[in-house]
């Protein structure tokens, strides 16, 4: 397992060690005790999976504390482009977001830690994407920033007029009126 750090910290990129052959390959896709010998240290409780047709973008969403998440993050089928951005106050980071291309042919993960926002755009015809979180869902808690921002001015990697956004996510505010209680 290999921990790739991102321009924010405590936000990276987890790129596990696959095993090829003729048949196909084996990865481990979770390993606690691995993730813990590299400094991270997360309670995963629930696994969520969500399939989407191409341009879909979903998020950018998160939950207040007391039950903020984490997630680790991966593409099962398909293609997306990833991103998360910082809302710790206090953070020399906060409002910078940072994306990467997540897919099945890569099969890196990406952990995002409590105190981000997290969306996504797929990028190929479907995607199966897979969340692990480290505290159960909320719907009380849950908020969410617009997806097109200009002050965040996030690069989706597709035509935005292709974008197919859910009435929900249509009605978040910005980064500037989003409730948030995160603190660096």
């Amino acid at each position: 397992m290999e921990i790739i750090s991102t321009p924010i910290r405590d936000l990276v990129i987890v790129k596990n060690q696959i095993f090829a052959d003729s048949r196909g390959f084996f990865l481990e896709s979770y390993n606690k005790k691995r993730l813990a010998e590299s400094g991270i240290n997360i309670d995963f409780c629930q696994d969520n999976l969500s399939k989407s047709s191409y341009g879909v973008v979903r998020g950018l969403h998160y939950q207040l504390n007391p039950h903020c998440q984490s997630k680790l993050v991966s593409v099962i089928v398909g293609k997306v482009y990833d991103v998360a951005v910082d809302l710790r106050k206090g953070s020399p980071t906060f409002g910078q977001w940072f994306g990467v291309e997540l897919s099945e042919e890569n099969k890196l993960q990406f952990l995002i830690p409590q105190g981000f926002a997290h969306g996504f755009s797929v990028l190929s015809e479907t995607a199966v994407f897979s969340y692990k979180c480290d505290d159960f869902y909320d719907p009380t808690l849950e908020r969410g920033i617009i997806y097109n921002d200009p002050a965040l001015n996030i690069d989706w990697q597709i035509p935005l007029q292709e974008a197919i956004i859910s009435e929900k996510d249509l009605k978040h505010p910005t980064l500037e009126k989003a409730e948030m209680n995160f603190v660096y």
